[in-house]
């Protein structure tokens, strides 16, 4: 193999292309990113970097020199427009196209708009840089979509004393992901502080003044930020033959297609520990699959299922959230250690009959650790639960 092209140069693309260099590969390795920026970490973006408590100079995730190197073939600001699977090259926005024997599929999510001008969304460097240089003391910022994205948004503005009104569809935020009880327990922390949340209202549009209602209603606002989910960058595929659904479409070793595999973001595949298909949007999970894509492209003769326990964590307020597992579409959340109403606690979840997932508030990691193991061991519930407790 004497071409490997990773399309994608965020943390997923990174661990890749740091992994086939550990790994002994010293063919042409090219790493094509649509942004001019060197690889740097996203979810800093709505915390410290939001919060103007770092500068971009802590973004990145590697020093230039590291990236260096790599001995990279490096195409940043130039976006990858299609693939020829059968001719085994990549189309970029230049007009330029890059040959490959083997390919690494790595390019990420666009945040979904709202209709209408003027919204900010967050999801790059110059997203956040943008809405930062808004925020200020008596701004009203209204967040649509209280995610944990629009939360964490909506924590930091509050924080830097702007007035914050959060909009969110459902009746209980998160609840289809983490519970109802959890969920009205994260919703009481922004009320708590002022924050105007309003639940079980729909947002149709951007509009000059601020966001329109499904009932008509203009709600005002200084700024607007639309933090509503995201989609896979999954277009320029179009018309290559691969398997696409909500994301690239990949088997349990993350192939997508002979010699093309998928990692991070983009990459829906089969989990065997939960025996689902699954795409995650979280940065641990994307330096995991980076590094398991890459193995296995170099190596597939010996490659391995890509069966993690998915991470992730949050910061809201004085609140860190943090869980492991696959938490939706669960059957039952209990309450196995603290106190929901201090919001120190950890919460259990259960699919079928089996551990599914833990989230924990305001806990120490070792509180939630345990779990994982037994998440990742397919621990019972009726023998996890009741010994917790």
């Amino acid at each position: 193999m004497n071409r490997i092209v990773v399309v994608g140069a965020s943390a997923a693309g990174l661990a890749a292309v740091e992994t086939l260099r550990r790994e002994g590969y010293d063919g042409t390795l090219t790493l094509v990113g649509d942004e001019p920026h060197l690889p740097y970490d996203r979810p800093p973006l709505s915390k410290q970097f939001l919060a103007a408590e770092w500068d971009a100079d802590r973004l990145p995730l590697r020093p230039a020199g590291d990236i260096a190197a790599l001995g990279l073939d490096l195409r940043l600001g130039a976006a990858a427009t299609g693939l020829d699977l059968t001719g085994r090259a990549v189309r970029l926005a230049d007009g330029s196209e890059v040959p490959y024997d083997g390919l690494i599929l790595a390019t990420g999510v666009r945040p979904r708009r709202l209709p209408g001008e003027g919204a900010h969304v967050l999801r790059g460097l110059n997203d956040a840089l943008t809405l930062r240089e808004r925020l200020a003391p008596g701004r009203h910022l209204v967040v649509v979509g209280a995610g944990f994205l629009g939360a964490e948004a909506a924590a930091v503005a509050w924080r830097l004393g702007a007035r914050v009104t959060l909009l969110e569809p459902a009746e209980v935020p998160l609840a289809h992901a983490v519970g109802v009880e959890v969920g009205r327990t994260l919703s009481r922390a922004h009320r708590e502080r002022g924050v105007d949340l309003r639940c079980g209202v729909t947002v149709t549009e951007v509009t000059e003044a601020g966001v329109r209602l499904g009932d008509g209603e203009v709600v005002e606002a200084d700024e607007v930020l639309v933090a509503i989910g995201s989609l896979p960058n999954t277009e320029w595929l179009a018309d290559s033959g691969l398997t696409v659904g909500d994301g690239v479409v990949c088997d349990e070793y993350l192939e997508a297609a002979q010699g093309v595999y998928g990692a991070g973001d983009v990459a829906r595949w089969h989990n065997p520990l939960f025996g689902t298909s699954m795409r995650i949007e979280h940065r641990t999970n994307a330096a995991e699959q980076g590094m398991a894509a890459a193995r296995n492209l170099l190596a597939p003769e010996g490659r391995e299922p890509f069966a993690p326990v998915p991470y992730f964590w949050s910061d809201q307020y004085d609140m860190k959230i943090q869980a492991y597992g696959f938490l939706r579409g669960h059957d039952e959340v209990a309450v196995v250690e603290g106190d929901v109403d201090e919001r120190r606690f950890v919460a259990a979840y259960r699919t079928g009959g089996r551990v599914s997932g833990a989230l924990a508030v305001g806990m120490p990691p070792r509180a939630i650790r345990r779990w994982r193991q037994m998440i990742a061991a397919g621990a019972d519930w009726e023998e996890a639960v009741p010994a917790a407790a």
